[in-house]
């Protein structure tokens, strides 16, 4: 499982043309195509084929006639684009999912344990200084069984 982990935080510009540098160590894993999509607090997600089918029939199990689960399909599946890494290991950032997070010139890519993520610095810096004081951290967490 580990080489198939997405792990680390890097810095990258986005270019004119809203593509982005995919760290080399994710490119490999996004070889067979990915998804970019709107995700979780305001940020994107960089999602490899086989983990976005394997979220997908998750989604699909959930019951259609619960308003939530209607929700969390559209919002995902709306804004979802399918793509490939280009020659220089960049993925292209539709203007649309590039307005949701809050992109300009730069961008945070992080990996996220079975996807990556693409957050607007200021948005990250705002969101992550929550995990900075211990004692919050360990109270978010303390019900997950870790």
């Amino acid at each position: 499982m580990t080489g198939n982990v997405f792990t680390g935080e890097y810095r990258h510009a986005v270019d004119g043309k809203g593509r982005i540098a995919v760290p080399a160590r994710f490119r490999a894993k996004l070889d067979g195509g990915c998804v970019v999509a709107r995700w979780l607090d305001s940020c994107l997600a960089i999602f490899p084929m086989p983990a976005w089918e394997a979220l997908a029939t998750k989604l699909a199990g959930l019951p259609m006639v619960d308003h939530n689960a209607r929700l969390l399909q559209r919002q995902l599946f709306a804004g979802a684009f399918e793509t490939e890494l280009d020659g220089q290991g960049r993925v292209l950032v539709p203007q649309g999912l590039r307005s949701f997070a809050g992109l300009e010139d730069e961008a945070l890519v992080l990996g996220s344990r079975d996807h990556a993520e693409i957050w607007a610095p200021a948005r990250w810096e705002e969101y992550s200084q929550a995990l900075d004081d211990p004692s919050a951290f360990a109270a978010a967490i303390a019900g997950l069984g870790i």
